[in-house]
């Protein structure tokens, strides 16, 4: 009997939805180099992770795709992975790996074990005199912080010496504080995708004149590249340091050059990461050969 993939989606990013993003052609082109690695050999479904229950249990794996929405519900999210589980569906990556990987703070733990790192501070709720005291603290005149739970630069915001928070802002959510590293503008952030552990192909986006986010939600640009073998091995130590019994199927290591010309660990995109597919024209067959190892 033909194998069943439910390539979990939410409304941002399902075809024909009202509520899609403009980002959303990511979703299509991930979803096709899937099914033409497949070639017919297991069927691929995109569908709404938050559909009933009884309709996700008749897959038998469950990939977390372009579940994008994940974050406005981390409690119902990891809950619906889990009953996926329990009820015989292979996820992902697994809920033990979305447990771990949804809050950054496992950064913390990475760079404890060796992870080349960008400093960071972390706060409850930072407001102004926190941002203030960074500055001083990294001795720096720019600032990003970023939401512990979050994506995609949603939520994210970045100041100046000159131009600091509002004296009542907050940022709301507990969250990390880092210098500004101008290799993300002039260089770019490097992105190292591993498939089953095997260092896959890289790229490096770049942001729009005068930001730095580097998204294509906000212009940003992919170039693929073929990074020296250092660089990879920057990639190879990340996934060698992660806590995990067996491998993610997929994951997506990102990473910024410091001021000394070493990559540093900016994330390690293992939940619904956008793994880049048409930057590399075998991708979408080693996906599928590992889905289909995966699935007996």
């Amino acid at each position: 009997m033909t194998k069943r993939i439910a390539f979990l989606a939410c409304p941002e990013t399902l075809p024909g939805s009202p509520q899609r993003r403009p980002d959303a052609f990511e979703h299509d082109l991930q979803l096709a180099a899937l099914r033409d690695g497949l070639a017919g050999r297991a069927e691929v479904v995109d569908i709404d992770w938050q559909a009933p229950l009884d309709e996700l249990t008749g897959f038998d794996m469950a990939l977390l795709a372009t579940a994008w929405n994940y974050t406005d519900y981390p409690a119902q999210f990891l809950a619906r992975l889990e009953a996926l589980e329990a009820a015989g569906v292979q996820v992902c990556n697994p809920s033990e790996v979305v447990r771990w990987n949804s809050d950054k703070g496992y950064l913390e733990q990475l760079a404890k074990a060796g992870a080349a790192s960008i400093p960071t501070l972390w706060h409850d709720n930072p407001g102004r005199a926190d941002i203030l005291a960074a500055f001083d603290h990294f001795a720096a005149d720019r600032v990003v912080v970023k939401r512990r739970v979050g994506a995609g630069a949603v939520g994210q915001f970045s100041f100046t010496r000159s131009e600091p928070p509002a004296e009542d802002w907050r940022m709301g959510c507990a969250a990390m504080i880092q210098p500004f590293l101008p290799a993300i503008q002039s260089e770019g952030e490097y992105s190292l995708i591993f498939i089953d552990d095997a260092f896959s192909h890289a790229l490096i986006k770049t942001a729009r004149a005068g930001d730095y986010r580097i998204q294509s939600l906000y212009g940003g640009q992919e170039t693929a590249i073929t990074p020296s073998a250092e660089d990879i091995a920057r990639g190879e130590g990340v996934m060698a340091m992660l806590p995990f019994a067996e491998a993610p199927l997929y994951a997506r290591i990102d990473m910024v050059r410091l001021p000394s010309g070493e990559l540093a660990l900016i994330e390690a995109e293992l939940i619904e990461p956008y793994l880049y597919p048409a930057q590399d024209a075998g991708f979408g067959q080693r996906l599928a050969e590992a889905v289909l190892r995966r699935l007996g």
